[in-house]
């Protein structure tokens, strides 16, 4: 999945509107938003929303657990490039997943997400 554009939004909103996908205890840290798809991590996995369809009433959510993730590199932009990049490699998975956000997305705070719940185990 390639997610194009997408821009950051409020944590607390992910929280509410996907609220019966959250285990107990499950915090949304950090959101990017295109006009119909989502991805957001949260302190136990990173999800991928992709809504489907002319009406958007088929819905895919693809959870990956962090233990999943074998690597992932991120790019801000650039003077010339205006989207930052994530870039996430899934154990069993042929093709990366691929996020571009827009050049004012905190792409670092992603990789703080990231490298603490995936090299410090959450802490």
């Amino acid at each position: 999945m390639g997610l194009f554009n997408a821009t950051e939004v409020k944590p607390e909103t992910v929280a509410r509107d996907y609220a019966p996908v959250l285990i107990e205890g499950e915090r949304v840290l950090i959101a990017f938003k295109t006009m119909r798809d989502l991805v957001f991590l949260t302190n136990h996995r990173l999800c991928t929303v992709n809504v489907q369809g002319l009406t958007g009433r088929k819905v895919e959510i693809e959870s990956i657990p962090y233990k999943s993730i074998t690597r992932w590199a991120i790019e801000r932009a650039g003077t010339f490039d205006m989207d930052a990049d994530l870039t996430v490699w899934v154990s069993g998975s042929d093709e990366p997943l691929e996020v571009k956000v827009a050049a004012s997305a905190n792409i670092v705070g992603v990789q703080q997400v990231l490298a603490r719940h995936i090299l410090a185990g959450g802490r």
